[in-house]
Protein backbone atom coordinates (compact mmCIF):
# COMPACT_ATOMS: atom_id res chain seq x y z
CA UNK A 1 0.00 0.00 0.00
CA UNK A 2 1.24 3.40 -0.67
CA UNK A 3 1.26 6.25 1.40
CA UNK A 4 -1.17 8.19 -0.26
CA UNK A 5 -3.46 5.14 -0.26
CA UNK A 6 -3.35 4.86 3.63
CA UNK A 7 -3.94 8.67 4.22
CA UNK A 8 -6.58 8.45 1.88
CA UNK A 9 -8.20 5.60 3.87
CA UNK A 10 -7.24 7.05 7.15
CA UNK A 11 -9.07 10.45 5.83
CA UNK A 12 -11.69 8.31 4.76
CA UNK A 13 -12.95 7.26 8.61
CA UNK A 14 -11.79 10.45 10.41
CA UNK A 15 -14.93 11.73 12.11
CA UNK A 16 -14.97 15.64 14.21
CA UNK A 17 -16.91 13.41 17.42
CA UNK A 18 -13.32 11.42 17.69
CA UNK A 19 -10.93 14.73 16.65
CA UNK A 20 -12.96 16.21 20.29
CA UNK A 21 -11.70 13.30 22.32
CA UNK A 22 -8.27 13.14 21.13
CA UNK A 23 -8.34 17.39 22.32
CA UNK A 24 -9.72 16.23 25.61
CA UNK A 25 -6.58 13.59 26.10
CA UNK A 26 -4.03 16.00 25.53
CA UNK A 27 -3.32 15.03 22.07
CA UNK A 28 -3.23 17.94 20.04
CA UNK A 29 -6.17 18.52 17.46
CA UNK A 30 -4.40 20.63 15.14
CA UNK A 31 -2.38 17.87 13.64
CA UNK A 32 -4.97 14.84 13.98
CA UNK A 33 -7.44 13.87 11.43
CA UNK A 34 -9.61 12.12 14.46
CA UNK A 35 -9.71 8.44 14.18
CA UNK A 36 -10.20 5.37 17.18
CA UNK A 37 -7.13 3.64 18.20
CA UNK A 38 -8.98 0.06 17.63
CA UNK A 39 -9.49 1.83 13.82
CA UNK A 40 -5.75 2.56 13.34
CA UNK A 41 -4.71 -0.74 14.37
CA UNK A 42 -6.58 -2.36 12.44
CA UNK A 43 -5.21 -0.89 9.30
CA UNK A 44 -2.11 -1.24 10.68
CA UNK A 45 -2.76 -5.13 10.65
CA UNK A 46 -3.63 -5.27 7.09
CA UNK A 47 -0.88 -3.95 5.93
CA UNK A 48 1.73 -5.57 8.30
CA UNK A 49 5.56 -5.03 8.40
CA UNK A 50 6.60 -2.03 6.00
CA UNK A 51 9.40 0.19 6.86
CA UNK A 52 9.66 1.95 3.75
CA UNK A 53 5.95 3.17 3.83
CA UNK A 54 6.46 4.00 8.29
CA UNK A 55 9.25 6.27 7.03
CA UNK A 56 6.79 7.78 4.83
CA UNK A 57 4.25 7.89 7.09
CA UNK A 58 6.04 9.76 9.62
CA UNK A 59 7.17 12.10 7.26
CA UNK A 60 2.99 13.33 7.01
CA UNK A 61 3.18 14.99 10.57
CA UNK A 62 -0.27 13.85 11.73
CA UNK A 63 -1.31 12.35 14.77
CA UNK A 64 -2.73 9.18 13.35
CA UNK A 65 -0.46 8.63 10.05
CA UNK A 66 2.18 8.29 12.62
CA UNK A 67 0.77 6.15 14.88
CA UNK A 68 0.14 3.75 11.81
CA UNK A 69 4.11 4.13 11.45
CA UNK A 70 4.70 2.99 14.90
CA UNK A 71 2.49 0.03 13.91
CA UNK A 72 4.54 -0.99 10.53
CA UNK A 73 7.55 -0.14 11.38
CA UNK A 74 9.93 -3.06 11.40
CA UNK A 75 12.35 -2.47 15.11
CA UNK A 76 15.08 -4.83 13.36
CA UNK A 77 15.03 -2.64 10.98
CA UNK A 78 14.89 0.75 12.72
CA UNK A 79 18.17 2.62 13.03
CA UNK A 80 19.34 4.77 15.78
CA UNK A 81 18.99 7.76 13.94
CA UNK A 82 16.02 7.26 12.98
CA UNK A 83 14.71 6.29 16.35
CA UNK A 84 16.07 9.87 17.38
CA UNK A 85 14.39 11.70 14.60
CA UNK A 86 11.25 10.32 15.44
CA UNK A 87 11.60 10.90 19.04
CA UNK A 88 12.38 14.57 18.30
CA UNK A 89 9.14 15.18 16.58
CA UNK A 90 7.05 13.79 19.21
CA UNK A 91 4.25 16.04 19.96
CA UNK A 92 1.78 14.17 22.94
CA UNK A 93 2.36 11.71 25.32
CA UNK A 94 -0.22 9.03 23.64
CA UNK A 95 2.28 9.17 20.06
CA UNK A 96 4.93 8.64 22.84
CA UNK A 97 4.42 5.82 24.62
CA UNK A 98 2.90 4.17 22.06
CA UNK A 99 6.28 4.39 20.21
CA UNK A 100 8.04 3.04 23.06
CA UNK A 101 5.91 0.50 23.86
CA UNK A 102 5.22 -0.75 20.32
CA UNK A 103 8.46 0.13 18.42
CA UNK A 104 10.89 1.79 20.51
CA UNK A 105 11.27 -1.03 23.11
CA UNK A 106 11.88 -3.54 20.67
CA UNK A 107 14.97 -2.25 18.49
CA UNK A 108 18.39 -3.16 18.90
CA UNK A 109 19.18 -0.01 20.07
CA UNK A 110 16.19 0.24 22.88
CA UNK A 111 18.45 0.60 26.02
CA UNK A 112 21.26 2.55 24.35
CA UNK A 113 18.10 5.07 23.47
CA UNK A 114 16.87 4.83 27.17
CA UNK A 115 20.32 6.22 28.22
CA UNK A 116 20.49 9.21 25.89
CA UNK A 117 16.79 9.99 25.91
CA UNK A 118 16.52 10.29 29.45
CA UNK A 119 19.33 12.71 29.82
CA UNK A 120 17.34 14.89 26.95
CA UNK A 121 15.60 17.73 28.70
CA UNK A 122 13.14 17.84 25.84
CA UNK A 123 9.55 16.69 27.35
CA UNK A 124 8.34 14.16 25.12
CA UNK A 125 12.23 12.50 24.18
CA UNK A 126 12.94 12.28 27.87
CA UNK A 127 9.57 10.40 28.67
CA UNK A 128 9.94 8.31 25.48
CA UNK A 129 13.39 7.04 27.33
CA UNK A 130 11.09 6.28 29.96
CA UNK A 131 8.38 5.15 28.95
CA UNK A 132 10.81 2.62 26.76
CA UNK A 133 12.56 1.80 29.91
CA UNK A 134 9.02 1.00 31.25
CA UNK A 135 8.37 -1.40 28.03
CA UNK A 136 11.82 -2.80 28.29
CA UNK A 137 10.81 -4.31 31.83
CA UNK A 138 7.57 -6.20 30.23
CA UNK A 139 8.91 -6.72 27.03
CA UNK A 140 12.67 -8.14 27.28
CA UNK A 141 13.07 -11.59 29.24
CA UNK A 142 17.20 -11.61 28.36
CA UNK A 143 18.12 -8.09 30.39
CA UNK A 144 19.56 -8.86 33.86
CA UNK A 145 18.71 -7.43 37.03
CA UNK A 146 21.65 -5.59 37.54
CA UNK A 147 21.33 -3.88 33.70
CA UNK A 148 17.90 -2.90 35.31
CA UNK A 149 19.49 -1.31 38.74
CA UNK A 150 22.04 0.68 36.70
CA UNK A 151 19.40 2.10 34.25
CA UNK A 152 17.43 3.20 37.36
CA UNK A 153 20.62 4.34 38.94
CA UNK A 154 20.77 6.42 36.26
CA UNK A 155 17.77 8.07 36.48
CA UNK A 156 18.39 10.22 39.95
CA UNK A 157 18.45 13.81 38.02
CA UNK A 158 15.46 13.24 36.53
CA UNK A 159 13.79 12.83 39.65
CA UNK A 160 14.63 16.36 39.93
CA UNK A 161 12.41 17.09 36.76
CA UNK A 162 9.00 18.42 38.01
CA UNK A 163 6.95 17.91 34.86
CA UNK A 164 3.70 15.97 35.19
CA UNK A 165 4.62 14.36 32.06
CA UNK A 166 8.06 12.90 32.70
CA UNK A 167 7.20 11.90 36.77
CA UNK A 168 4.06 9.45 35.68
CA UNK A 169 6.84 7.84 32.85
CA UNK A 170 9.62 8.00 35.67
CA UNK A 171 6.76 6.02 38.10
CA UNK A 172 6.09 4.03 35.81
CA UNK A 173 9.27 2.83 34.57
CA UNK A 174 10.43 2.47 37.60
CA UNK A 175 7.82 0.23 38.78
CA UNK A 176 8.00 -2.26 35.86
CA UNK A 177 11.70 -3.17 36.37
CA UNK A 178 10.51 -4.20 40.59
CA UNK A 179 10.32 -7.70 39.00
CA UNK A 180 13.50 -8.30 38.02
CA UNK A 181 15.15 -8.98 41.25
CA UNK A 182 16.84 -7.21 44.58
CA UNK A 183 19.21 -5.05 42.75
CA UNK A 184 16.32 -3.52 40.86
CA UNK A 185 14.44 -3.41 43.75
CA UNK A 186 17.26 -0.96 45.67
CA UNK A 187 17.55 0.98 43.05
CA UNK A 188 13.79 1.89 42.76
CA UNK A 189 13.87 2.50 46.33
CA UNK A 190 16.68 4.60 46.23
CA UNK A 191 14.86 6.80 43.32
CA UNK A 192 11.68 6.87 45.57
CA UNK A 193 13.93 8.50 48.60
CA UNK A 194 15.16 11.57 45.70
CA UNK A 195 11.83 12.35 44.78
CA UNK A 196 10.54 12.22 48.08
CA UNK A 197 13.44 14.93 48.97
CA UNK A 198 11.39 16.79 46.43
CA UNK A 199 8.86 19.58 47.88
CA UNK A 200 7.06 19.38 44.72
CA UNK A 201 3.45 17.48 44.46
CA UNK A 202 4.54 15.49 41.40
CA UNK A 203 7.91 13.94 42.42
CA UNK A 204 6.56 12.76 45.92
CA UNK A 205 3.41 11.62 44.48
CA UNK A 206 5.83 9.36 42.45
CA UNK A 207 7.98 8.40 45.57
CA UNK A 208 4.47 7.29 46.90
CA UNK A 209 3.74 5.03 43.95
CA UNK A 210 7.03 3.15 43.99
CA UNK A 211 6.85 2.79 47.70
CA UNK A 212 3.21 1.37 47.35
CA UNK A 213 4.60 -0.67 44.77
CA UNK A 214 7.96 -2.31 46.72
CA UNK A 215 5.61 -2.53 49.70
Amino acid sequence: MTPAAVVARLEAIATDAERAKLARYGIPDDRAMGIAMRAMQALARQIGRDHALALALWRDGRYEPRTVAVYVADPQAMTAAEMDDWAGDLDSWALCDTAAFHLFDRTPHAWDAVARWTADDRLYVRRAGLATLWGLGSHDEVAEDSRFADALKALAPVAEDTRDHVQKALSMAARSALRRGPLARTAAAALANACASRPETAPRRTAREIRRALA
